[in-house]
Order: C-alpha cells, then structure tokens, then sequence
C-alpha cells in the first residue's frame, strides 16, 4: 500500500504506535484484554510494515505470500475466538482485509488494484464500506457521554486497562484500513 510519501510515513508511525500500545496491553489482568490485544498488535504491526513506502523499501514478491499466510491464520484463530465472543468477527474481517490486500499486492504490485477490472473492485468498496462505518461507530463510542470534564475514568488502572485507550486503539486502526483501502 504505497502511496504519497508523507501519508505513508504517517500511516506507518500510527499503526506502530497502535501495535506497541495492543502489545502493552497483553499485560493486563483481565483475560479478555490479553487474549484480543495479541491480535490487535499483530494487525498494527502488520498494517504499519505494508504502509512502508516503496521508495524506502520495496519488499520481494514472496513477502505478500508470507502475509496473507500470517493474516489468514490470525483470520482464522479470531474465527475459533468468535465461538465465545462475537466481538471478534471484527478481527476476522480486519484479518481477512489484510489477506485481501496481500493478495492483491501479490498478483500487482505495482498497480496496487488486482487485475482485470476497472475503478473499485467490489471486495475493495465493501471493506470500504464496513471499515467506515465502523469508524465512525467507534468515534462515536470513544465520545465521552455525559462524563464531566476533566473527570478521569479507570481510576488505578494500569495503562494496558483503560478502555477509553483501547476504544481509541481501535478507532485508530480503523481509520488506517480506511486509508490503506483506498490507497489499493
């Protein structure tokens, strides 16, 4: 996913930050929170290694492979994890959103659209689609609703606990595939 320079520096400085915070927060107490924040690290990282821009580094054609066998197992395992929690059928669309994009910088890397159409590929404008939405459903859920200002909420807490910054975690890679959706 390479685009302008300057936008793919800053995707690739987002997602890192958003993989070491997932990563920080595998260190929480509650279970739930560690076993979805491994998932969440592996996409920030995953996201900000593919935002590279081609002028710095510009991977062999076996790495696109490589992801879409790494994400395709992540996709799965959040699949055996949604039998618990439907929450992680998220992580089974941001997972498979990642195989979607590997696959097409695989078959193109160059164009960075997948062969023998025209415009948006179908996959491409619904991943689009869903990804926005859930945007702006996590933008609105990280508004504070009726919480006074200057009020501080996990009083205590460690920084791996905080649901306000696992909310904007989320929100932030969202708005990354957004980007790196329309990049393709």
């Amino acid at each position: 996913m390479h685009g302008p320079v300057a936008a793919a520096w800053l995707l690739v400085a987002l997602c890192t930050v958003t993989g070491a915070y997932c990563l920080l927060r595998m260190r929480s107490t509650v279970g739930e929170q560690r076993r979805t924040a491994g998932g969440e690290a592996l996409m920030g990282f995953g996201m900000a290694a593919m935002a590279v821009p081609a002028a710095v580094f510009t991977p062999p054609a076996w790495v696109w492979s490589a992801y879409a066998a790494v994400f395709g197992a992540a996709a799965l395992h959040a699949l055996w994890s949604a039998r618990r929690s439907p929450r992680h059928l998220h992580h089974v669309v941001g997972a498979s959103a990642m195989v979607y994009m590997s696959v097409a910088m695989a078959v193109s890397p160059g164009s960075h659209h997948m062969p023998g159409g025209t415009g948006t590929p179908l996959v491409t404008g619904a991943l689009l689609l869903y990804f926005a939405g859930y945007v702006l459903l996590s933008g609105i859920r990280l508004a504070p609703a009726g919480a006074a200002a200057g009020s501080t909420t996990g009083g205590g807490t460690g920084w791996g606990d905080r649901p306000e910054l696992e909310r904007a975690c989320r929100l932030s890679m969202g708005m990354a595939m957004v980007a790196m959706l329309l990049i393709m």
